[in-house]
């Protein structure tokens, strides 16, 4: 029996002075609000985020439990947490049609830790629930194989299509699985075209939140046959601190920008060194160049991730460290990375269907 003076509109009208901070919207407004039931003083409820990577996730509870403690007569507050990943609008006739956001990670250079955040952001897209796959398009050089290498590898099946391989939660395809060991890549950019398509439209990839693309360093050829054949969400640049490899990704966002695929942020990797032995710290590279960067083209800077031997390590062991090491100061600084990317997607697909459904 609902008690007598407490009604789902005073619960309501109470939980709207709860703001979402990127959206910039009440969470009753949003839709949010699931699920609610009143029984004597007690008053539960589902707060359903855009993402199960949300970084506010804890505050936004308790601001709801506090906003329906505030209500006459409630004498308990009961908050479930729950998420939908909303997807950007696309064309009926668009691939993927059960993947809902792709994300290119992308940089200007080699060696500037492109494919271990990547891999990482996979990972703690995974570990927070959400479902994800994670494609290796550096066909020349793939390297996730090898820092995913704890799980199932890839297979073709009798019908040609591939079967993606599994590990830590995550859905892996990488032309490493297909050509083991150091057996070289020796193709012409009409093979590589083709072999992207494939990874892309012949993996039985099932439905996702979100498709991780590592891209090779650079522009070229699969970048264009990337955006040519799916929607892209949206891209992320990888740089080091320094003004050379900043410079030179500063290609890679200019060639976004250029194929309409929208950035998502920029990641400063490499940007301090963790002493594995006293945990000091020091700025090797220098220390906030890709900020400062971000700031000048009004994009969102995603965060800095330290030189740390520990990722390292847990990459070599087939193990991303937001999962072999989630409370060190590197894993740590992944998950952040990784939320501040969710909030950016979510950001950005609410954002979109909101303005279709005012054009509709």
């Amino acid at each position: 029996m609902t008690q007598v003076g407490i009604a789902e509109a005073q619960v309501l009208d109470a939980l709207r002075s709860v703001m979402d901070p990127d959206l910039h919207k009440d969470i009753v407004s949003l839709g949010f609000i699931r699920n609610m039931k009143i029984e004597g003083g007690v008053v539960s409820f589902d707060v359903n985020l855009t993402t199960p990577a949300c970084p506010v996730k804890d505050r936004l509870r308790e601001q709801s439990r506090q906003a329906v403690l505030a209500v006459p007569g409630v004498t308990d507050a009961r908050v479930n947490m729950t998420a939908e990943v909303r997807r950007p609008p696309a064309p009926s006739t668009a691939a993927l049609q059960n993947v809902k956001n792709i994300v290119a990670v992308g940089s200007g250079k080699g060696g500037v830790g492109k494919s271990t955040v990547a891999a990482n952001i996979a990972a703690s897209l995974a570990r927070s629930g959400a479902r994800v796959g994670l494609l290796d398009a550096d066909i020349y050089g793939p390297s996730i194989p090898i820092m995913m290498r704890s799980g199932r590898p890839a297979e073709p099946r009798a019908d040609n299509v591939i079967e993606p391989g599994d590990a830590h939660g995550v859905k892996v395809m990488s032309m490493g699985y297909l050509t083991p060991g150091d057996q070289p890549l020796i193709w012409r950019g009409p093979m590589a075209h083709k072999a992207v398509q494939q990874s892309l439209l012949g993996v039985n990839w099932g439905e996702l939140d979100y498709l991780i693309v590592d891209l090779p360093p650079g522009t070229g050829d699969v970048h264009l046959t990337l955006v040519q054949t799916v929607p892209v969400t949206g891209g992320v640049i990888v740089s080091t601190p320094q003004d050379v490899g900043l410079q030179i990704s500063m290609k890679t966002l200019r060639m976004f920008q250029q194929t309409k695929v929208p950035i998502l942020g920029i990641v400063e990797n490499m940007s301090y060194y963790v002493c594995p032995h006293c945990g000091g710290s020091d700025d090797l590279f220098g220390h906030g160049g890709a900020e400062e960067a971000a700031k000048a083209m009004g994009v969102p800077f995603l965060g800095s991730i330290p030189l740390d031997p520990a990722i390292r390590k847990a990459s070599d062991e087939g193990t991303p460290v937001v999962i072999a090491e989630p409370g060190s100061k590197s894993g740590q600084a992944m998950a952040d990375v990784t939320g501040a990317l969710a909030r950016q997607v979510s950001i950005r697909a609410f954002r979109n269907v909101t303005l279709s459904i005012v054009e509709e």
